[in-house]
């Protein structure tokens, strides 16, 4: 099958793992660089959505008509188009046709039909010294060599005691004999926002005084879990698998995990991803009485990562479309 080329800038991020190595957080840091300079586009498969076909995502759609993550997106980004289509290169089409200039694509480096003009391919840090077989027997999806397929490969949750030496040991790991850089970014959780904030103080503060029940429905939640570790009394986490469906019937466990916790100084911390599936009418009466507050995250580069990154993502949207580097 002949992959289908754009002559418009298409960027693709993913991974080879099955989840959990940044991929949201990654897409929304290209909106950030790219928004007032093009006209950016996302657009995803919609994971776990209801609907199918091509659909644009509106703030007030829910989870199971787009996947939780486009509408993540949109309701951070309200005035950037957020589209969904299994048919990538449809989408594409659509949303080129749209007048758009820039098309980001969350976790499509799989998607053979369509070939981008950048890829950005990340790995766990933590995961760098595992296995690297495919499914079933391991939890790649493709092949470690097709990482050369990648224009740009990132490695994502680095932590802050990463030494010099260790990264030193994952770039020669990730080499491909392409000189495809290998940069190190992490992640920066943002001040705690409530997800009924007309029942709730505007923010809460981490503290060694409470007790955190978290909420989880993400593949990879280590990162999150060893960042409240260390900031709270004590931390209890009930985890969901990744896109879980929330149900009356969760909310009621939910609610006597919260219930049972002695501490008064207490509440319930979920990601920003799982956000937008508790927040559906089915679930409303049941939320606006608990203390739930969402937890931002922001990928974050150090220099001189972040000015290489930046400088290789701006001079590829300039050159394909043949305008000056910003």
């Amino acid at each position: 099958m002949k992959a289908t080329v754009f002559n418009k800038p298409v960027i693709v991020v993913g991974n080879l793992a099955v989840g959990g190595t940044g991929k949201s957080p990654m897409t929304e840091y290209l909106v950030r660089l790219l928004n007032g300079r093009y006209r950016v586009a996302t657009l995803s498969r919609g994971y776990g959505r209801q609907t199918r076909g091509f659909l644009e995502v509106h703030a007030d759609s829910t989870a199971e008509q787009c996947g939780d993550e486009p509408l993540q997106f949109k309701r951070k980004f309200p005035h950037v188009a957020v589209a969904v289509d299994e048919n990538r290169v449809h989408g594409v089409r659509r949303l080129f046709q749209g007048g758009h200039e820039v098309i980001l694509l969350d976790d499509a480096y799989q998607h053979r039909a369509l070939r981008p003009g950048f890829a950005i391919l990340l790995f766990d840090y933590r995961s760098m010294d595992q296995p690297k077989w495919l499914l079933p027997a391991g939890n790649y999806r493709d092949s470690f060599g097709e990482r050369r397929r990648a224009d740009l490969v990132i490695v994502t949750k680095t932590p802050p005691t990463a030494t010099e030496a260790a990264k030193e040991r994952i770039r020669r790991s990730l080499d491909t004999g392409r000189q495809i850089p290998v940069l190190f970014s992490a992640i920066h959780y943002g001040p705690l926002v409530p997800l009924s904030p007309d029942r709730h103080p505007k923010e809460a503060r981490l503290s060694r005084d409470h007790t955190v029940l978290l909420v989880t429905g993400i593949a990879n939640p280590t990162s999150l879990c060893d960042y409240l570790q260390n900031r709270v009394k004590k931390m209890i986490h009930l985890r969901y698998p990744d896109h879980h469906p929330y149900t009356p019937e969760t909310l009621q466990t939910i609610t006597s995990r919260f219930h049972g916790i002695g501490n008064p100084s207490k509440f319930i911390v979920t990601t920003e991803k799982d956000a937008q599936r508790l927040l559906t009418p089915a679930l409303a009466t049941q939320l606006t009485d608990l203390p739930i507050y969402i937890i931002p995250i922001q990928a974050q580069f150090s220099e001189p990562d972040e000015r290489i990154f930046q400088r290789m993502i701006l001079q590829y949207c300039a050159i394909t479309l043949g305008t000056d580097p910003v």
